[in-house]
């Protein structure tokens, strides 16, 4: 089965509508645009109009996903990213390595509300969210749909928008034990469309957005069935395994380790999908049409009629040739902590580039990972991190051999050295998470949830480098634009 979407039909609903869907930026949409609900009540009064509408929210994530500033924040906070030099015929200009302007801002810790590089993440989450609930609020109407057909559809919207809030709550709100209680500011967790009139709300704390968070995937869970109602691979969609994943990862979050190691588990066990094994875990990466087996969910791309893909993460991270090739690679201080033995540094292709050093042009050793060339989706979740979820979870539960064990399986596949007893398991969990998981969107609220500063060495261009926890500059600015709208919407602390 060929890994992308062609002739999808989607509905994307009225541009005034989309200008809306971020929250807060809700004007006088009822006043000025009364045709526009009878749009939307024909649009998703039938089974059809609904799917589309789900197939458009699918749509929506994947371009998030795969925007220039989402796709590189984490790994590029983080630490695991560094830039390639510039290929100019110019020689005056070949080989020099800058900040590409969208991320400035945030790179340096310095995220401006007025133009904020993520700006459109955070309306573009909102409005995903808006669509999420416009299908959940229109569902239960359908007359030409079955019960467990609307529950399927209604058990995808939620896991979207639980997901979508937790998304922003990673960018926008500090980390769930940043207080002691979790009374610090959460984000604005939203339930209902536009369609239910104007709402100006608040931010909740962070323990309140994760109480609906946790709602929302629970419920999901107990909706889902067996029904595959749209086209194209089911790992391109919403579950109840993925949404179990996904639950682990909040309950990780929370520090709620029973949980997170229960929901875990119940992944593990009884998902029906496998670790890949060690022989063939750098080919199923290298193949150029299916994700790896052991996904749990993929944003899996579009592409047209022509097989032109959408814009993808190799658009970041790939290389071509020596005159063709992305911005960002991994910096020697991810390589490094990869043992001579671990087969996981052969998804890192080496490439010599010409770098100019002190005004001079040398050929330097560039790693591009070959997680994301061949132009493949959007890693959501997969097997491995449920383990090390397990694993971290585990070792909380202070049961160290079942920590011990789940940290060995995913060493042992990359043919790197077991636990010592002398290592510290905290330690350990953290370093293989960060070797496992580079560049799926994990290292710096790694950091964040553990509380470590942040320490970027190899290939730093910033004025600030390294911060220390806890900072305000761990989370960026609402956007201004959003401020401005919602007098009710009070910003983080440095902005």
């Amino acid at each position: 089965m060929m890994k992308y979407f062609k002739n999808i039909t989607i509905l994307k609903f009225p541009a005034i509508l989309m200008l809306l869907c971020a929250l807060q930026s809700c004007s006088d949409f009822l006043e000025q645009e009364p045709g526009t609900q009878t749009s939307i009540n024909e649009q998703l009064g039938s089974k059809k109009g609904v799917l589309a509408a789900l197939n458009g929210l699918y749509l929506d994530i994947r371009e998030i996903h795969t925007s220039p500033t989402f796709v590189v924040y984490s790994e590029l906070q983080g630490g695991n990213l560094k830039f390639s030099p510039t290929y100019s015929t110019d020689k005056s200009r070949n080989g020099i390595i800058t900040v590409p302007t969208a991320i400035e801002g945030f790179y340096s810790f310095n995220d401006q509300a007025l133009a904020s590089n993520l700006a459109s993440f955070y309306s573009g989450g909102y409005e995903v969210i808006n669509e999420a609930n416009l299908i959940i609020e229109f569902v239960d109407a359908l007359k030409d749909a079955t019960q467990a057909e609307k529950n399927q559809i209604k058990a995808e919207a939620l896991t979207a928008r639980a997901y979508m809030h937790f998304l922003l709550s990673e960018f926008y709100s500090q980390n769930y034990s940043y207080t002691s209680d979790a009374s610090h500011l959460g984000i604005v967790y939203n339930t209902k469309s536009i369609t239910n009139g104007l709402q100006y709300a608040s931010r909740e704390t962070a323990a309140s957005t994760y109480s609906h968070i946790i709602e929302d995937i629970e419920s999901a869970v107990n909706l889902y069935s067996e029904n595959i109602l749209l086209n194209g691979p089911s790992y391109s969609y919403f579950n109840k395994n993925n949404a179990k994943a996904l639950l682990s990862r909040v309950y990780l979050s929370k520090n709620d380790w029973q949980k997170a190691y229960e929901t875990a588990n119940d992944v593990i066990s009884n998902s029906g999908v496998s670790l890949v094994e060690s022989a063939n875990y750098i080919a199923q990466w290298d193949q150029p049409d299916l994700p790896i087996s052991e996904i749990l969910m993929e944003f899996t791309l579009s592409r047209n009629e022509e097989s032109t893909a959408s814009i993808s993460p190799a658009s970041y991270f790939g290389y071509t040739n020596s005159t063709t090739f992305s911005k960002y690679v991994a910096s020697q201080d991810l390589i490094d902590l990869y043992e001579t033995s671990d087969i996981r540094k052969q998804l890192f292709l080496i490439q010599p580039l010409t770098t100019l050093v002190n005004l001079q042009p040398v050929e330097l050793n560039y790693y591009f990972t070959k997680k994301f060339q061949g132009n493949p989706g959007y890693v959501a979740f997969r097997l491995s991190e449920q383990y090390l979820i397990r694993a971290e979870a585990a070792l909380k539960l202070n049961n160290t051999d079942q920590a011990k064990k789940d940290i060995n399986t995913i060493r042992a596949r990359a043919n790197a050295s077991a636990v010592k007893d002398s290592e510290n398991l905290e330690d350990a969990v953290f370093l293989e998470r960060r070797k496992e998981l580079c560049f799926e969107g994990h290292s710096f609220f790694d950091i964040a949830r553990n509380h470590k500063d942040v320490s970027r060495n190899d290939g730093c261009l910033s004025s600030v480098c390294s911060i220390n926890y806890p900072s305000p500059k761990y989370i960026l600015p609402i956007p201004k634009s959003n401020l401005n709208l919602n007098h009710n919407l009070k910003q983080n602390e440095s902005y």
